[in-house]
């Protein structure tokens, strides 16, 4: 017996104005891509080629600062996405600055409207010798100039973000300290966001910094405002930073306030490439100061003031009480306290930066000890005054030398007025006397300028039947 398939259905026929509306979108769609591919082969035909764009950079370069660059190469790159990309890149200076790879992504879209913005900058193995950076002091107000030709002007945001890898800073005494980290900017290049870090230090050592106001709220004589946050020594600096306009087209003005939570010296220092003099955890208070029309003259007039508070602390290389006890012939050891405070105030300069400590105050079981100490160029210059529980009674001491090689002692003046002292009358007598003897130096005596900076103050008035210091 022979099964018939039941009769199918004839399938519905899609209207016609369907049929219609479907082709014009596949239409618009193709139309739409051809346009996208032909808007992009235009746009890559009218782009230089790498080694047209290096020997532009280089030329415009030199013309802006006065200064050489050469570009080892230069290509496009279309993936991961389309970037230039700059390879074995070097300033003509005695020392020069280098960079093995800068990657540059364009914001496209800006391209259209002659405008020239990244979306992203990439700087890889950098090296940054201190004196050859100098060289550029004065000539970062010719950066932000539009190219020669005209024809281009700077977009509103230069650079989206900036990203840094193997940062190195090379200083004076050729120690390098490498950093890592990015900056993502508003217009005015100001930063968003940013962090700066050394990689591979433990604890962590860090800067981050978070914008407050809204960009775009934001205008160019407004108070923009950042939450700050430094990472250091297994503790921190936390705080607020601002920076305002003093006035229209008028100079700019950075101020901080931030609360020091229990860093430890000994690893702060450390993780900066130097030996650590002083042992201890510090808390307080740091303000910070700038003052500078462009943001390279922000960072060399900044100051920044530091009330500390130590407990308990050590100090590394001297013990003080058989420093006092043996007159200097005698300092190797360490000194513990139970408190250490005062103040560092530091001062960028043209030739470094200058670090007073003043208003010392140190107290153990052993001994209390009151003075002042200023490092330059890594000397040192200082007074501090020690009073032993034994009945020894301020007797002063100078801080010399350098920091890799220090030195305490008592000055020539207070070592002959120790003699005396002892001579007339051992143990109270040799403290007054050597405390005599350095007031009498102080007066009559020549003073040395270690390493630049300036000697202690010297009594304003003295005496009526003293003469007056020489200048």
């Amino acid at each position: 017996m022979t099964h018939r398939a039941p009769p199918t259905e004839p399938t519905a026929a899609a209207p016609p104005l369907a049929r219609r509306g479907g082709r014009r979108w596949l239409l618009a769609l193709a139309v739409l891509l051809g346009l996208l591919a032909g808007g992009v082969g235009l746009l890559v035909s009218r782009l230089p080629d790498g080694p047209t764009l290096a020997r532009q950079a280089e030329a415009e370069f030199e013309k802006r600062f006065g200064i050489g660059l050469e570009i080892g190469s230069a290509e496009w790159r279309w993936q991961p996405v389309p970037r230039l990309v700059l390879e074995d890149v070097r300033t003509r200076q005695p020392q020069p600055i280098t960079l093995a790879r800068i990657s540059v992504t364009p914001q496209w879209r800006l391209l259209w409207q002659r405008e020239i913005g990244l979306a992203r900058l990439e700087v890889d193995e950098v090296r940054l010798p201190s004196a050859s950076v100098r060289a550029f002091r004065g000539r970062e107000t010719r950066a932000d100039d539009p190219p020669a030709d005209g024809r281009w002007h700077p977009a509103p945001v230069p650079v989206e973000r900036f990203v840094f890898r193997d940062l190195r800073w090379v200083d004076r005494r050729g120690i390098e300290l490498d950093y890592a980290g990015q900056i993502d900017f508003d217009p005015g290049w100001l930063p968003r966001a940013a962090e700066i870090r050394r990689p591979e230090v433990a604890p962590p050592v860090a800067l981050r910094l978070r914008r407050e106001d809204a960009p775009a709220q934001a205008s160019a004589a407004a108070t923009h405002a950042w939450q700050v946050q430094a990472d250091a020594g297994g503790g921190g600096w936390q705080g607020r930073a601002q920076l305002q306009q003093e006035e229209e087209g008028g100079a700019l003005r950075l101020d901080a306030d931030l609360q020091l939570r229990e860093v430890d010296v000994a690893q702060l220092v450390a993780a900066f490439g130097r030996k650590p003099a002083l042992e201890g955890r510090a808390s307080g208070r740091t303000t910070l100061q700038a003052r500078g029309e462009r943001p390279g003259e922000l960072l060399r007039s900044l100051r920044t003031r530091t009330q500390f508070h130590i407990a308990p602390a050590t100090l590394l290389r001297f013990d003080l009480a058989r420093t006092v006890r043996t007159l200097g012939r005698e300092r190797a050891g360490q000194t513990v306290l139970d408190e250490l405070e005062g103040t560092l105030q530091t001062q960028a300069t043209g030739e470094g930066t200058r670090l007073r400590y003043h208003d010392l105050q140190a107290r153990s079981g052993v001994l209390t000890a009151q003075g002042r100490l200023q490092v330059f160029n890594r000397r040192m210059q200082g007074r501090l005054a020690i009073d032993l529980v034994d009945g020894v009674v301020g007797v002063p001491l100078q801080l010399s030398g350098t920091l890799d090689s220090p030195h305490i002692g008592l000055g020539s003046g207070a070592l002959a007025g120790a003699a005396a002292g002892t001579a007339v009358l051992p143990g109270v007598g040799t403290a007054l006397g050597a405390r005599l003897g350095q007031q009498l130096e102080d007066w009559f005596g020549d003073e040395e300028d270690e390493g630049g900076a300036p000697a202690p103050p010297r009594p304003a008035h003295p005496p009526a039947d003293k003469p007056r210091a020489r200048p």
